[in-house]
Protein backbone atom coordinates (compact mmCIF):
# COMPACT_ATOMS: atom_id res chain seq x y z
CA UNK A 1 0.00 0.00 0.00
CA UNK A 2 1.21 3.50 -0.85
CA UNK A 3 2.45 5.38 2.20
CA UNK A 4 0.03 8.04 3.43
CA UNK A 5 1.14 11.61 4.08
CA UNK A 6 0.95 13.30 7.46
CA UNK A 7 -2.16 15.36 8.22
CA UNK A 8 -0.23 18.64 7.94
CA UNK A 9 1.14 17.69 4.51
CA UNK A 10 -2.37 16.99 3.18
CA UNK A 11 -3.72 20.20 4.70
CA UNK A 12 -0.93 22.47 3.43
CA UNK A 13 -0.95 20.84 -0.01
CA UNK A 14 -4.70 21.29 -0.42
CA UNK A 15 -4.71 24.88 0.85
CA UNK A 16 -1.95 25.73 -1.61
CA UNK A 17 -4.03 24.26 -4.46
CA UNK A 18 -1.75 21.27 -5.17
CA UNK A 19 -3.85 19.08 -7.47
CA UNK A 20 -1.71 15.97 -6.89
CA UNK A 21 -2.13 16.16 -3.11
CA UNK A 22 -5.84 16.97 -3.54
CA UNK A 23 -6.21 13.80 -5.61
CA UNK A 24 -4.33 11.78 -2.98
CA UNK A 25 -6.56 13.23 -0.26
CA UNK A 26 -9.72 12.18 -2.12
CA UNK A 27 -8.24 8.68 -2.46
CA UNK A 28 -7.73 8.78 1.31
CA UNK A 29 -11.37 9.70 2.05
CA UNK A 30 -12.59 7.01 -0.36
CA UNK A 31 -10.51 4.31 1.35
CA UNK A 32 -12.31 1.70 3.46
CA UNK A 33 -9.26 1.05 5.67
CA UNK A 34 -9.93 2.02 9.27
CA UNK A 35 -6.61 3.87 9.68
CA UNK A 36 -7.33 5.85 6.49
CA UNK A 37 -10.85 6.68 7.65
CA UNK A 38 -9.54 8.10 10.94
CA UNK A 39 -7.01 10.30 9.12
CA UNK A 40 -9.60 11.33 6.51
CA UNK A 41 -12.12 12.34 9.19
CA UNK A 42 -9.48 14.47 10.90
CA UNK A 43 -8.47 16.07 7.59
CA UNK A 44 -12.05 16.95 6.65
CA UNK A 45 -12.67 18.43 10.10
CA UNK A 46 -9.49 20.53 9.83
CA UNK A 47 -10.43 21.88 6.40
CA UNK A 48 -14.13 22.59 7.03
CA UNK A 49 -13.38 26.17 8.04
CA UNK A 50 -11.79 26.71 4.59
CA UNK A 51 -14.75 25.29 2.65
CA UNK A 52 -18.25 26.41 1.71
CA UNK A 53 -17.36 29.28 -0.62
CA UNK A 54 -18.05 27.60 -3.94
CA UNK A 55 -21.19 27.04 -5.99
CA UNK A 56 -22.06 23.33 -6.09
CA UNK A 57 -23.87 22.31 -9.28
CA UNK A 58 -25.30 18.85 -9.84
CA UNK A 59 -25.66 17.76 -13.45
CA UNK A 60 -27.76 14.78 -14.40
CA UNK A 61 -29.60 13.27 -17.36
CA UNK A 62 -30.04 9.94 -19.07
CA UNK A 63 -26.98 8.23 -20.61
CA UNK A 64 -26.41 9.63 -24.08
CA UNK A 65 -27.63 13.14 -23.29
CA UNK A 66 -24.02 14.36 -23.44
CA UNK A 67 -23.28 15.17 -19.79
CA UNK A 68 -19.49 14.95 -20.15
CA UNK A 69 -19.51 16.95 -23.39
CA UNK A 70 -21.63 19.63 -21.75
CA UNK A 71 -19.46 19.72 -18.63
CA UNK A 72 -16.27 20.10 -20.68
CA UNK A 73 -17.71 22.98 -22.76
CA UNK A 74 -19.37 24.63 -19.75
CA UNK A 75 -16.24 24.16 -17.62
CA UNK A 76 -13.98 25.71 -20.29
CA UNK A 77 -16.30 28.71 -20.52
CA UNK A 78 -16.18 29.15 -16.72
CA UNK A 79 -12.37 28.98 -16.84
CA UNK A 80 -12.39 31.73 -19.49
CA UNK A 81 -14.46 33.81 -17.04
CA UNK A 82 -11.67 33.45 -14.47
CA UNK A 83 -13.22 30.69 -12.36
CA UNK A 84 -11.43 27.63 -11.00
CA UNK A 85 -13.49 24.53 -11.75
CA UNK A 86 -13.54 21.09 -10.14
CA UNK A 87 -15.45 18.20 -11.70
CA UNK A 88 -16.45 15.18 -9.65
CA UNK A 89 -17.58 12.68 -12.24
CA UNK A 90 -19.22 9.61 -10.77
CA UNK A 91 -18.61 6.70 -13.13
CA UNK A 92 -20.62 3.48 -13.14
CA UNK A 93 -18.56 0.87 -11.32
CA UNK A 94 -17.30 -2.25 -12.99
CA UNK A 95 -18.95 -5.22 -11.32
CA UNK A 96 -15.67 -7.14 -11.62
CA UNK A 97 -13.06 -4.62 -10.49
CA UNK A 98 -15.34 -2.13 -8.66
CA UNK A 99 -13.39 0.66 -10.35
CA UNK A 100 -14.49 3.44 -12.70
CA UNK A 101 -15.12 2.11 -16.20
CA UNK A 102 -15.80 5.23 -18.28
CA UNK A 103 -12.65 7.22 -17.62
CA UNK A 104 -13.88 10.81 -17.57
CA UNK A 105 -10.38 12.23 -17.88
CA UNK A 106 -10.19 10.82 -21.39
CA UNK A 107 -13.71 12.08 -22.17
CA UNK A 108 -12.82 15.60 -20.95
CA UNK A 109 -9.29 15.79 -22.29
CA UNK A 110 -9.21 19.55 -22.94
CA UNK A 111 -10.58 20.40 -19.51
CA UNK A 112 -8.30 17.91 -17.76
CA UNK A 113 -5.19 19.45 -19.30
CA UNK A 114 -6.00 22.92 -17.93
CA UNK A 115 -4.24 23.66 -14.63
CA UNK A 116 -7.17 25.77 -13.42
CA UNK A 117 -9.41 22.69 -13.56
CA UNK A 118 -9.49 19.49 -11.56
CA UNK A 119 -11.28 16.34 -12.72
CA UNK A 120 -11.83 13.37 -10.48
CA UNK A 121 -13.60 10.25 -11.76
CA UNK A 122 -14.84 8.15 -8.85
CA UNK A 123 -16.53 4.76 -8.94
CA UNK A 124 -20.16 4.83 -7.79
CA UNK A 125 -19.60 1.46 -6.13
CA UNK A 126 -22.63 0.05 -4.36
CA UNK A 127 -23.88 3.46 -3.22
CA UNK A 128 -27.55 4.04 -3.96
CA UNK A 129 -28.12 6.29 -6.91
CA UNK A 130 -24.73 6.21 -8.55
CA UNK A 131 -23.22 8.93 -6.40
CA UNK A 132 -19.95 8.09 -4.73
CA UNK A 133 -20.33 7.60 -0.98
CA UNK A 134 -17.61 10.19 -0.40
CA UNK A 135 -18.70 12.87 -2.86
CA UNK A 136 -19.51 15.32 -0.05
CA UNK A 137 -16.02 15.00 1.42
CA UNK A 138 -14.45 15.35 -2.03
CA UNK A 139 -16.47 18.54 -2.65
CA UNK A 140 -15.31 19.98 0.66
CA UNK A 141 -11.65 19.23 -0.14
CA UNK A 142 -12.01 20.87 -3.56
CA UNK A 143 -13.50 23.96 -1.94
CA UNK A 144 -10.62 24.15 0.52
CA UNK A 145 -8.24 23.92 -2.47
CA UNK A 146 -9.78 27.13 -3.84
CA UNK A 147 -12.13 25.92 -6.56
CA UNK A 148 -15.00 28.35 -7.22
CA UNK A 149 -17.37 25.98 -8.99
CA UNK A 150 -17.87 22.29 -8.21
CA UNK A 151 -19.64 20.31 -10.93
CA UNK A 152 -20.97 16.90 -9.87
CA UNK A 153 -21.85 14.60 -12.77
CA UNK A 154 -24.00 11.59 -11.94
CA UNK A 155 -24.46 8.28 -13.72
CA UNK A 156 -28.01 9.41 -14.45
CA UNK A 157 -29.82 6.23 -13.57
CA UNK A 158 -32.05 5.08 -10.72
CA UNK A 159 -32.00 7.32 -7.68
CA UNK A 160 -28.93 9.38 -8.64
CA UNK A 161 -31.04 12.52 -9.02
CA UNK A 162 -32.25 12.38 -5.43
CA UNK A 163 -28.78 11.61 -4.08
CA UNK A 164 -27.06 14.48 -5.86
CA UNK A 165 -29.89 16.92 -5.10
CA UNK A 166 -29.13 16.39 -1.40
CA UNK A 167 -25.57 17.68 -1.74
CA UNK A 168 -25.61 20.56 -4.24
CA UNK A 169 -26.90 24.14 -4.42
CA UNK A 170 -28.17 24.06 -7.99
CA UNK A 171 -29.58 21.02 -9.79
CA UNK A 172 -29.36 20.95 -13.59
CA UNK A 173 -31.23 18.42 -15.70
CA UNK A 174 -30.03 17.82 -19.26
CA UNK A 175 -32.69 16.69 -21.73
CA UNK A 176 -32.76 15.70 -25.39
CA UNK A 177 -35.25 16.70 -28.06
CA UNK A 178 -36.37 14.43 -30.87
CA UNK A 179 -36.17 11.27 -28.77
CA UNK A 180 -39.87 10.54 -29.12
CA UNK A 181 -42.76 12.31 -27.43
CA UNK A 182 -41.21 14.92 -25.12
CA UNK A 183 -44.05 14.55 -22.65
CA UNK A 184 -42.95 10.96 -22.05
CA UNK A 185 -39.75 12.36 -20.57
CA UNK A 186 -41.55 14.51 -18.04
CA UNK A 187 -41.54 12.76 -14.70
CA UNK A 188 -43.04 14.88 -11.97
CA UNK A 189 -40.47 13.93 -9.33
CA UNK A 190 -37.36 14.82 -11.29
CA UNK A 191 -38.96 17.92 -12.83
CA UNK A 192 -39.79 19.22 -9.37
CA UNK A 193 -36.21 18.64 -8.22
CA UNK A 194 -34.61 20.48 -11.15
CA UNK A 195 -33.69 24.16 -10.84
CA UNK A 196 -33.15 24.34 -14.59
CA UNK A 197 -33.76 22.15 -17.61
CA UNK A 198 -31.32 22.37 -20.50
CA UNK A 199 -32.31 20.97 -23.88
CA UNK A 200 -28.86 19.83 -24.99
CA UNK A 201 -27.46 19.23 -28.49
CA UNK A 202 -29.57 22.14 -29.84
CA UNK A 203 -27.67 22.47 -33.10
CA UNK A 204 -27.91 21.45 -36.75
CA UNK A 205 -31.02 19.46 -37.67
CA UNK A 206 -31.85 19.17 -34.00
CA UNK A 207 -32.23 22.91 -33.40
CA UNK A 208 -35.89 23.20 -34.44
CA UNK A 209 -36.99 20.09 -32.48
CA UNK A 210 -35.08 21.52 -29.48
CA UNK A 211 -37.02 24.80 -29.71
CA UNK A 212 -40.32 22.88 -29.75
CA UNK A 213 -39.20 20.74 -26.82
CA UNK A 214 -38.36 23.91 -24.86
CA UNK A 215 -41.94 25.18 -25.24
CA UNK A 216 -43.35 21.79 -24.23
CA UNK A 217 -41.26 21.64 -21.08
CA UNK A 218 -41.91 25.28 -20.16
CA UNK A 219 -45.66 24.70 -20.41
CA UNK A 220 -45.39 21.56 -18.29
CA UNK A 221 -43.40 23.35 -15.57
CA UNK A 222 -46.15 25.93 -15.12
CA UNK A 223 -48.52 23.12 -14.11
CA UNK A 224 -46.43 22.38 -11.01
CA UNK A 225 -46.96 24.37 -7.80
CA UNK A 226 -44.29 26.97 -7.00
CA UNK A 227 -41.73 25.46 -4.64
CA UNK A 228 -41.04 26.60 -1.08
CA UNK A 229 -38.01 28.53 -2.25
CA UNK A 230 -40.20 30.51 -4.69
CA UNK A 231 -38.24 29.58 -7.80
CA UNK A 232 -39.77 28.56 -11.11
CA UNK A 233 -37.31 26.33 -13.02
CA UNK A 234 -36.18 27.78 -16.33
CA UNK A 235 -35.79 25.90 -19.62
CA UNK A 236 -32.79 26.77 -21.79
CA UNK A 237 -31.31 25.55 -25.07
CA UNK A 238 -27.63 24.64 -25.22
CA UNK A 239 -25.07 23.18 -27.59
CA UNK A 240 -21.61 22.09 -26.51
CA UNK A 241 -20.59 22.11 -30.19
CA UNK A 242 -21.54 25.72 -31.02
CA UNK A 243 -21.45 27.13 -27.48
CA UNK A 244 -25.10 28.19 -27.69
CA UNK A 245 -26.69 28.87 -24.31
CA UNK A 246 -23.67 28.12 -22.11
CA UNK A 247 -23.32 31.71 -20.88
CA UNK A 248 -27.08 31.84 -20.22
CA UNK A 249 -26.78 28.75 -18.01
CA UNK A 250 -23.99 30.44 -16.01
CA UNK A 251 -26.05 33.64 -15.70
CA UNK A 252 -29.05 31.64 -14.49
CA UNK A 253 -26.97 29.95 -11.78
CA UNK A 254 -25.79 33.38 -10.52
CA UNK A 255 -29.38 34.69 -10.60
CA UNK A 256 -30.49 31.65 -8.60
CA UNK A 257 -27.68 32.09 -6.05
CA UNK A 258 -28.53 35.76 -5.54
CA UNK A 259 -32.25 35.08 -5.11
CA UNK A 260 -31.75 32.10 -2.76
CA UNK A 261 -29.29 34.01 -0.56
CA UNK A 262 -31.72 36.92 -0.33
CA UNK A 263 -34.66 34.74 0.74
CA UNK A 264 -32.56 32.63 3.15
CA UNK A 265 -33.00 29.35 1.28
CA UNK A 266 -29.31 29.02 0.34
CA UNK A 267 -28.06 28.57 3.91
CA UNK A 268 -31.13 26.67 5.18
CA UNK A 269 -30.66 24.20 2.31
CA UNK A 270 -26.98 23.70 3.15
CA UNK A 271 -27.88 23.28 6.84
CA UNK A 272 -30.42 20.57 5.94
CA UNK A 273 -27.81 18.88 3.72
CA UNK A 274 -25.33 18.76 6.61
CA UNK A 275 -27.92 16.91 8.72
CA UNK A 276 -28.53 14.56 5.79
CA UNK A 277 -24.77 13.95 5.62
CA UNK A 278 -24.76 13.14 9.34
CA UNK A 279 -27.55 10.57 8.91
CA UNK A 280 -25.74 8.96 5.98
CA UNK A 281 -22.50 8.77 7.97
CA UNK A 282 -24.23 7.19 10.97
CA UNK A 283 -25.81 4.55 8.73
CA UNK A 284 -22.49 3.92 6.97
CA UNK A 285 -20.48 3.55 10.20
CA UNK A 286 -23.15 1.42 11.88
CA UNK A 287 -23.22 -0.82 8.82
CA UNK A 288 -19.44 -1.26 8.96
CA UNK A 289 -19.49 -2.05 12.69
CA UNK A 290 -22.38 -4.47 12.22
CA UNK A 291 -20.70 -6.46 9.43
CA UNK A 292 -17.37 -6.55 11.31
CA UNK A 293 -18.97 -8.05 14.44
CA UNK A 294 -17.53 -11.60 14.81
CA UNK A 295 -20.79 -13.25 15.96
CA UNK A 296 -22.82 -11.52 13.24
CA UNK A 297 -20.27 -12.63 10.64
CA UNK A 298 -20.42 -16.21 11.89
CA UNK A 299 -24.24 -16.47 11.82
CA UNK A 300 -24.42 -14.66 8.50
CA UNK A 301 -21.98 -17.10 6.94
CA UNK A 302 -23.74 -20.17 8.37
CA UNK A 303 -27.20 -19.02 7.20
CA UNK A 304 -26.16 -17.72 3.77
CA UNK A 305 -27.07 -20.99 2.04
CA UNK A 306 -30.55 -20.99 3.58
CA UNK A 307 -31.10 -17.47 2.27
CA UNK A 308 -29.87 -18.41 -1.20
CA UNK A 309 -32.05 -21.52 -1.34
CA UNK A 310 -35.15 -19.64 -0.24
CA UNK A 311 -35.58 -21.62 3.00
CA UNK A 312 -35.07 -18.59 5.21
CA UNK A 313 -36.73 -15.19 4.94
CA UNK A 314 -34.06 -12.43 4.68
CA UNK A 315 -36.20 -10.25 6.95
CA UNK A 316 -36.22 -12.90 9.66
CA UNK A 317 -32.44 -13.31 9.54
CA UNK A 318 -31.89 -9.54 9.46
CA UNK A 319 -33.98 -9.06 12.62
CA UNK A 320 -32.19 -11.85 14.49
CA UNK A 321 -28.77 -10.53 13.43
CA UNK A 322 -29.65 -7.04 14.66
CA UNK A 323 -30.87 -8.49 17.97
CA UNK A 324 -27.57 -10.37 18.25
CA UNK A 325 -25.63 -7.19 17.49
CA UNK A 326 -27.61 -5.23 20.12
CA UNK A 327 -27.06 -7.92 22.78
CA UNK A 328 -23.30 -7.70 22.19
CA UNK A 329 -23.32 -3.94 22.72
CA UNK A 330 -25.47 -3.67 25.83
CA UNK A 331 -23.65 -1.91 28.63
Amino acid sequence: MKKRLELTAYKNGILSGDRVILSQAITLVESTLESDQDLATELVQTLMVHSGNSIRIGITGVPGVGKSTFIEAFGKMLLDQGKKVAVLAIDPSSQLTKGSILGDKTRMENLASDKRAFIRPSPSGTTLGGVSGKTREAMLLCEAAGFDVILVETVGVGQSETAVKNMVDFFLLLMLAGAGDELQGIKKGIMEMADALVIHKADGDNFEPAKKAKVTYQNALHLFPVSQKNWIPKVLLASSTTGLGLEKVAELVIQYETQMKENGFWESNRAAQRLNWLEDQIQFLLGLAFLKNPEVKQVLESEKQNIQSGKLNPGTLAKSLISLFHSNHKS
